[in-house]
C-alpha cells in the first residue's frame, strides 16, 4: 500500500526538521518547504536540510509562504494527503521590532496554505499555533477551553488569527483542521534565539546571560521528541465536528465544524532559575547572570493543560529537563566542536 504524502512547511526549521525526519522514517513521502530566511544562522538550517535530503522519499521546495502563485502551483502538482504547517516568523521580541514580517509570513502565508488545502481537498491540515496566545490569561494551567482574546505581542495575535482563519475555512469548506499550541519546545538542533541555546553559548564563552523577570519566569519546557510524537499522532486523527457544540455556550477548542485545538506542553512548569541550574550542571560551569525585569510581550508563566491531547491521541510528555538539557548540550558541543 502506498504511504501518504505529507507537506511539512518550515522543514529546515527546528520542529519541522524533526517532524519531517520522523515521517520519513515511518516511510511517508515528505515534501519540505522553507524560505531559508536569515532570522537566525542559516548554516543550521542548511545542516538540517542536508540530513533530510539523504532520504529518498524527501523532496524540497525553497519558496516563501507569501508567494501565492508558487505555493498554489506546488499544491496542485504534488497533491498532498496531509499538510503540517510549521513555517512561521517566530519570536515574541522580534515581533516588537519587525511587525510587518509577521503579517506577511503568518497571515498572508497562512492564507495561501489554507487556499492550497481547500482547492486540493487535503485530508487534514495541522498547523502550529503557540502558547503565547494565552497572553494576559492568569488562570493555570492554560486550557484550550479558555477564552484567549488578550494577546500581548503581535506574534501572539498572528497565531490567534491563524486559529480564527483555520476555523473559518473548516466551517465554510468542511476542511478538517487542527491547531497545536506549542509550549517552549527545546532540544538538539534547536533555535539559536531560544533561551537554552543563548545561555549555553554565553556560559561557554564566559559571557553574561540575561535572566528576565529576575529568574522567576516559569516555562513549560517541552522536549522535541515528545512534541514530534504528539504532532504525528494528531495528523493521523482527523477531527470530526463536535455534535454537542453549543452556540449559546461556545467551546473555543472544538466546533460544529471539523476543527480542534490542542496544547502540546510538558504539563510541568519549571522556574527559569532551576532551568539554568540544570544547564550549569550539564556544562560543568557556572553562569554569570545579569538579572532583568520582565520584557514587553513576555508572559511570566506558562503551564499547559494537555488532558485533551492525552485523551484523544495518547500524548504523554515523558522527558524530564535533566535528560533533555543534557542531550542538547551534547549536541551543541559536537556540532560547534566545543
Amino acid at each position: 500500500m502506498k504511504k501518504e504524502k505529507v507537506l511539512v512547511t518550515g522543514s529546515a526549521g527546528f520542529i519541522g526538521f524533526y517532524v519531517a525526519k520522523y515521517l520519513l522514517e515511518e516511510n511517508y513521502e515528505v515534501v519540505g518547504l522553507d524560505n531559508m530566511n536569515a532570522y537566525y544562522d542559516v548554516k543550521l538550517k542548511y545542516a538540517r536540510l542536508q540530513m533530510l535530503k539523504k532520504y529518498p522519499k524527501f523532496k524540497f521546495y525553497k519558496i516563501d509562504l507569501a508567494e501565492k502563485k508558487k505555493i498554489l502551483s506546488m499544491f496542485s502538482k504534488e497533491k498532498f494527503d496531509f499538510v503540517i504547517h510549521l513555517a512561521a516568523q517566530a519570536g515574541v521580541r522580534y515581533s516588537l521590532k519587525n511587525p510587518y514580517v509577521y503579517v506577511k509570513s503568518n497571515l498572508v502565508g497562512f492564507l495561501n496554505i489554507l487556499e492550497g488545502c481547500r482547492i486540493n481537498k487535503v485530508k487534514h491540515l495541522v498547523f502550529a499555533s503557540s502558547s503565547s496566545v494565552y497572553g494576559a490569561n492568569k488562570k493555570m494551567p492554560f486550557s484550550v477551553h479558555h477564552n484567549v482574546d488578550h494577546p500581548i505581542s503581535l506574534y501572539a495575535a498572528t497565531k490567534k488569527a491563524n486559529e480564527l482563519m483555520a476555523h473559518t475555512y473548516s466551517a465554510l469548506y468542511n476542511l478538517p483542521v487542527t491547531g497545536l499550541r506549542f509550549f517552549t519546545v527545546y532540544g538538539p538542533w534547536g533555535r539559536p534565539d531560544m533561551a537554552l541555546f543563548k545561555f549555553t553559548r554565553a556560559i561557554l564563552n564566559d559571557e553574561y546571560i540575561e535572566v528576565y523577570n529576575y529568574g522567576n519566569m516559569e516555562r513549560d519546557f517541552t522536549y522535541i521528541d515528545d512534541v514530534v510524537k504528539g504532532v504525528v499522532r494528531v495528523m493521523k486523527k482527523i477531527p470530526k465536528p463536535n455534535k454537542n457544540w453549543d452556540g449559546f455556550n461556545p467551546d473555543p477548542a472544538t466546533s460544529f465544524a471539523p476543527y480542534k485545538i490542542y496544547n502540546i506542553g510538558n504539563n510541568n512548569p519549571v522556574k527559569l532559575s532551576k532551568f539554568i541550574e540544570v544547564l550549569e550542571n550539564c556544562l560543568g560551569k557556572k553562569a554569570k547572570k545579569k538579572f532583568l525585569p520582565l520584557q514587553p510581550g513576555d508572559v511570566p508563566k506558562t503551564y499547559a493543560d494537555v488532558d485533551d491531547l492525552m485523551k484523544d491521541v495518547g500524548f504523554t510528555p515523558a522527558t524530564p529537563i535533566e535528560v533533555g538539557i543534557k542531550k542538547f548540550v551534547d549536541w551543541y558541543k559536537s556540532f560547534y566542536k566545543v
